[in-house]
């Protein structure tokens, strides 16, 4: 199978999952239009200076693209059980592809997600210069690297029965501890949220709204995650092979 074909029926399969894309894209519109819609004409929610659309789409953006492809576990977990993965490893298609076409997959879902969440804003009058969206847009694609490949590792660890608490539980844990709902600014969560890719992430999407960006810090715990994440995701998916 070339490398190419496969990518096109990934994507064929991803966007034929009806309940996958009701999640990916409309939990987060839903949760976006509940909790801006009813404060639109605040102007400056609890006083940032901010509007509440604008607020709520940048943290939204956060959480939906971090579900979105940390998701790509959920569709490994079931392919595991069906026997799919079993007919590709008999193909002479490469680990590599299979690996690619799913963190490319996961990306254009996580992209997808975060344009709907722009339209949403929109929609609810945020406006922001060209350049604020794309920077904001490039620097979370980069955060999104080390969810791919956690996203992979969960995919070959956990069963599909178990895979959806597991995935919501972490992205729930990572949005929180990250500060997707409220800002985490000292003590002890701030020290274990700067540890964390979903807190870096979260001032990635902040870049629309006046945040600095990211340093040495943020750098440095986004490439160590992506590098530990990847190792365990290899490992998982040879012992997985190894097995069946």
């Amino acid at each position: 199978m070339r490398h190419a074909t496969y990518l096109r029926l990934e994507l064929v399969r991803t966007l034929r999952n009806r309940r996958f894309l009701v999640f990916s894209f409309g939990f987060p519109l839903v949760l976006y239009f509940l909790i801006a819609g009813p404060n639109r004409g605040e102007d400056s929610l609890g006083g940032t200076g901010l509007s509440a659309p604008l607020y709520y789409m940048v943290g939204l953006a956060a959480f939906g693209s971090m579900n979105a492809m940390l998701s790509t576990g959920a569709r490994i977990a079931a392919e595991r059980t069906a026997g799919w993965n079993r007919q590709l490893r008999i193909t002479p298609l490469p680990a590599r592809a299979y690996v690619r076409a799913k963190v490319v997959t996961g990306y254009l879902v996580a992209l997808a997600s975060l344009l709907l969440l722009y339209l949403a804003g929109a929609v609810l009058g945020v406006r922001l210069p060209a350049h604020d969206w794309l920077r904001m847009t490039w620097l979370m694609l980069v955060g999104l690297v080390p969810f791919a490949a956690l996203g992979i590792l969960i995919g070959h660890l956990v069963s599909a029965e178990s895979v959806g608490p597991v995935i919501g539980g972490s992205t729930a844990l990572l949005a929180i501890l990250g500060g997707t709902w409220f800002p985490v600014t000292g003590g002890a969560l701030h020290a274990i949220g700067e540890a964390l890719p979903s807190f870096w992430l979260v001032q990635a999407s902040h870049v629309a709204v006046g945040g600095s960006g990211w340093g040495g810090l943020a750098w440095l715990v986004v490439a160590a995650w992506t590098l530990a994440a990847t190792a365990l995701a290899a490992r998982a998916y040879r012992r997985d092979t190894r097995r069946q």
